[in-house]
């Protein structure tokens, strides 16, 4: 029997609303951060609302306000990651909305696979501040190719906790250890240098930069560009999903103290990302 959601998907457009310029390719590269207004559908931001908050209903997205210490009647920050392994609509979200041909031009790269999708939920009020941190101290992965598309479900403004970038960070050759976003304590076992404390260092704070969104926009951040978001102090949600992608050069590599993931064990260092682990993306499978 047919998925009602894959009718649904299978109708919405593979296709951005309009091409990448070139100066945005260039901002990109340049400053490890772009956005791109208008790119997106509004049919596909409300194909992903339902799926969104039943990812939370079903606890695949969880609070992460207790990792920071927080009482339990705080207003939520919760995330999830890999939603798109068991729901049709993120499925189809990650590898055949116009997200692939977009990171394409941007990473300037001949094929895209997917690494993973995640669900970012600040409910109002919520006190949590996602602290400074690079994606790539979360991923398994080296290489240049490697990028984070955001994309907000929700009208979002620095008081309603949208995201802030070091323009630049990820061309500073510096790989950094993760935290568990809600503290800037890095998690135990994993390598690399200490976070620096961006707000108070003139050089690297003179270099921040945020933007006003709306629902279909989209930002895309290079995986090494330092990034954090402040706490929630506006009367709305704060719901966006982000997509996770590689390029041509992306290969593996175990990182000690992190989560392993599907297909970690079968791979070895230096070998290309790719199926069946990762979905090629773009070019399509089907030729289209």
């Amino acid at each position: 029997m047919t998925d009602p959601a894959d009718i649904v998907t299978a109708e919405l457009p593979d296709r951005p609303v309009r091409e990448v310029t070139d100066e945005e390719i260039e901002t990109f590269r340049r400053d490890g951060v772009v956005l791109l207004r208008g790119v997106l559908q509004p049919e596909w931001v409300e194909a992903l609302a339902g799926p969104l908050d039943g990812a939370l209903g079903r606890g695949e997205a969880v609070d992460m306000g207790p990792m920071a210490g927080s009482d339990s009647d705080a207003p939520a920050f919760a995330g999830g990651v890999d939603h798109w392994r068991t729901d049709p609509v993120f499925e189809a979200f990650a590898t055949r909305s116009p997200l692939a041909p977009v990171v394409a031009a941007l990473l300037g790269t001949g094929t895209v696979h997917l690494w993973e999708d995640s669900v970012l939920v600040k409910e109002p009020g919520s006190p949590f501040p996602t602290y400074f941190h690079t994606d790539a101290g979360y991923f398994h992965l080296t290489g240049e190719q490697v990028c984070t598309t955001w994309v907000p479900l929700d009208a979002a403004t620095p008081d309603s906790g949208v995201v802030r970038w070091v323009r630049g960070s990820h061309l500073d050759g510096v790989e950094y250890r993760p935290n568990l976003f809600v503290t800037d304590e890095p998690i135990p076992g994993t390598v690399g240098e200490i976070v620096p404390d961006v707000l108070g260092t003139p050089e690297l704070a003179a270099r921040l930069v945020t933007f006003d969104v709306e629902p279909g926009d989209v930002t895309v951040h290079h995986a090494r560009t330092l990034h954090r978001a402040p706490p929630h102090r506006s009367e709305r949600r704060r719901r966006a999903v982000t997509v996770r992608y590689t390029g041509d050069d992306v290969r593996y590599l175990h990182k000690p103290g992190l989560p392993g993931r599907p297909g970690l064990d079968r791979v070895a260092d230096g070998d290309p990302v790719g199926e069946p682990w990762c979905p090629r993306v773009w070019p399509r499978p089907d030729g289209d």
